[in-house]
């Protein structure tokens, strides 16, 4: 057929003289490698897995439908990283050699496992209010150039995520893609963990697609593979279909219950404003945490009394038997506690963060050393600092240099738990407690907010981790 068409064991390498984009050339399809390559003025190749997103035939033609780094785009070489968009016309001598490449194209794109379905979240409110350009100018194009098929919700209020993960009907989608800041996709993991079928619904895929204030899971996903962040490349992501295991961190006060892919306590510095006014008015609070450290983590605090732990009701709380554990829904990790050994750290403390990702935004890398699925949370501790030290501090949060600093504890730990306490100074104010960018808990004295907070500032917090409980998107 053509010029030449050969099978080698199960490889199969097509070779035919073509028209590419209008220039006549000799091409090679070698569906065991999965790379398309032709001449025209140098060598130019296509990577079928990591570049093409879908393709049509239309007689003897194939218009192969491509996201490629800049300079790909150009030759066969190195790509910058920053992908963009293009299509490249494959011109076949006949209709029959165009069905012939059009079969193998379309069986091994198939095989990469991508998702055919997806379930979209766009909240309209978040961030710089972009979401709906960013989805119609970024995000749509790319899903309809993949075929992939999609259904649109728009959140209209605080939990509006939520209540719609809990309800969803996944058994019709390949996965959940929130276009937004992270604090939706918190909500939506939350709704999935409240379900009877709870068990199976946190391992659909959930995918995310930076349109917030706080971007922190997708720069955390694309710097981890040493990709450039991006909102075409975070959704380039989530169309090749690769996945990785997340960690869930379930935070707990009495009754009240959440779970979050990251946690933040007292001020995250995401915002260069906030973090001016935080050094000009450098503020210490009260407060005593307790922690499980990872292995080579046992060297920071003192070790906890085990009545200290315990008589608050943590064993009862956390460590649950597994009939209720299946009764209610998920509860928690089934992980014992109370064997292990705490360790003990008491303020005042200018700052707590802890965080299961390093990015907590685009900018601000608090923790270079967390991982997406290790079943640690990554705690940082400033407790003493002069001003100026601590702006330097800042500053190198950036890049994670910070955690260098003899200022910083820094440490992970399995399970973490927390007495707020006031403003040194001022007893009658309290300090702010918020994750992902959402306030959960704040004390007198701070900013006025008319939503209903989801927890009380000052009763002990517990936070516990689920190792690799959830699935997300995540680029190869």
């Amino acid at each position: 057929m053509g010029r030449g068409s050969g099978v080698q064991g199960t490889t199969l390498s097509l070779t035919e003289l073509i028209r590419v984009d209008g220039t006549s050339t000799e091409a090679n399809f070698d569906v065991g490698v999965g790379k398309l390559r032709w001449r025209s003025g140098g060598e130019r190749c296509l990577e079928v897995e990591s570049e093409v997103l879908g393709f049509e035939t239309q007689g003897t033609r194939i218009t192969v439908k491509a996201f490629v780094g800049v300079l790909k785009a150009l030759s066969c070489g190195k790509s910058n990283g920053k992908g963009m968009r293009r299509d490249f016309v494959l011109e076949m001598p006949n209709e029959e050699c165009a069905l012939l490449w059009s079969e193998k194209l379309r069986d091994l794109i198939n095989s990469f496992g991508r998702p055919k379905r997806l379930f979209i979240l766009l909240n309209p409110y978040g961030g710089k209010r972009c979401a709906r350009k960013i989805f119609h100018n970024e995000v749509k194009p790319l899903l309809e150039a993949s075929d992939i098929l999609y259904t649109l919700q728009e959140t209209n209020y605080q939990l509006h995520a939520q209540e719609i993960a809990r309800k969803l009907e996944l058994l019709k989608f390949d996965g959940i893609v929130c276009v937004s800041g992270d604090g939706v996709l918190v909500e939506v993991v939350n709704g999935l963990l409240q379900r009877d079928d709870w068990d199976t619904a946190i391992k659909v895929p959930l995918g995310i697609v930076p349109a917030g204030t706080g971007n922190g899971m997708a720069k955390s996903l694309l710097d981890a593979v040493g990709g450039v962040y991006s909102i075409s490349n975070a959704v380039f992501a989530i169309i090749r279909g690769h996945k990785r295991s997340l960690d869930v961190t379930t935070v707990l006060q009495g009754e009240a219950r959440f779970s979050s892919e990251k946690y933040r306590w007292m001020g995250s510095a995401r915002l260069d404003f906030y973090c001016f006014l935080r050094v000009m008015s450098l503020r210490k609070y009260h407060g005593h945490v307790q922690f499980v450290p990872a292995p080579g983590y046992e060297v920071y605090g003192e070790r906890a009394k085990q009545s200290e732990i315990c008589k608050d009701g943590i064993s009862e709380q956390v460590c649950r038997d597994d009939a209720r554990y299946h009764q209610c829904g998920y509860t928690g990790p089934k992980t014992s506690l109370e064997d292990l050994e705490w360790r003990s750290i008491k303020g005042p403390f200018i700052l707590v963060w802890l965080n299961n990702v390093p990015w907590s935004c685009e900018d601000v890398m608090p923790a270079p050393e967390a991982k997406f699925s290790d079943g640690y949370l990554d705690v940082v501790i400033i407790k003493d600092c002069p001003k100026s030290a601590f702006m330097s501090l800042l500053l190198k949060m950036k890049d994670g240099s910070h955690v260098k600093s003899p200022h910083v504890m820094y440490l992970k730990v399995k399970a973490f738990r927390l007495e707020p306490g006031q403003r040194v100074g001022s007893p009658s104010k309290g300090g702010i407690i918020d994750s992902d960018g959402e306030v959960i808990a704040r004390g007198e004295g701070t900013y006025e907010c008319h939503q209903q907070d989801l927890m009380a500032y000052g009763p002990p917090i517990h936070l516990t981790v689920d190792k690799g409980l959830a699935t997300i998107f995540s680029p190869r």
